[in-house]
């Protein structure tokens, strides 16, 4: 099992939800947690940053745009100057929106495709360019049931979760060899958080029913792939509520 170690968790859309249990999560395990979302989400990027400090864990905020080559770039090195050798690096953009193909704007689609598929390339590449010369090192792309098959009203956000799945098999391939563990989560489910809330009034009986996936559960589980000794890597994870069908 791997000890904790200083270094950097870096989470790549550290939001309500998933982002934030990770956070909190690799933060516990003695790693500094550093999170990004768009400059705009600044405050609650230094309300988790507290929440974390407050539970004696370490982080750091670094608004940035995940979609700008040389903000990623930056933001990397910035990280491995300043805090530590990168040792994870969560990808957990979501991007989940609904639109009928007829309406789907080429704005829209390539928007959706930037923010979930063209970040988690930019993200994983920097992320391989420091982790590579280590021999070591996680990178983990949250996915989600688009990832493995398109439903109506999804083409967009099938399309980029689609593109990511494929990017983290490839980057598997080609860098698991070099020593950088890659693995991909498929999310088969309504994670609980405020945008399922928003959606479903009935989500407090699902949450009692375990109807809905815990995002502290999730996190448990990255840091266990993160955990995993070389000779039993797993590549392909995927988590749903006992009573979610698939």
């Amino acid at each position: 099992m791997v000890q904790a170690s200083k270094g950097a968790a870096l989470i790549v859309g550290a939001g309500d939800g998933i982002g934030r249990s990770c956070a909190h999560a690799f933060a516990a395990q003695g790693l500094t947690a550093c999170l990004t979302r768009r400059a705009r989400h600044a405050d609650q990027l230094d309300a988790l940053v507290a929440e974390i400090g407050d539970a004696g864990g370490a982080a750091r905020a670094f608004p940035s745009d995940a979609r700008d080559e040389d903000e990623t770039a930056r933001l990397v090195d910035t990280i491995e100057a300043e805090v530590g050798p990168l040792e994870v690096m969560v990808f957990n953009i979501g991007a989940n929106v609904r639109f009928g193909v007829r309406e789907t704007t080429a704005q829209v689609y390539r928007k959706v495709w930037e923010m979930a598929a063209f970040a988690g390339f930019l993200a994983g590449r920097e992320a391989a360019r420091v982790m590579v010369p280590r021999e070591r090192g996680t990178v983990i792309f949250t996915g989600a049931t688009a990832s493995m098959r398109g439903s109506a009203g999804f083409a967009a956000f099938a399309g980029a979760k689609f593109a990511l799945r494929a990017l983290a098999q490839s980057m598997a391939r080609e860098l698991g060899p070099q020593g950088i563990h890659v693995a991909h989560v498929v999310i088969d489910g309504a994670v609980d958080g405020a945008f399922i809330r928003g959606l479903r009034p009935d989500w407090e009986e699902r949450l009692a029913e375990e109807a809905l996936l815990t995002p502290d559960h999730i996190a448990a589980e990255y840091v266990r792939l993160w955990q995993q000794p070389r000779d039993a890597w797993t590549h392909e994870l995927d988590l749903r509520p006992w009573k979610e069908t698939f």
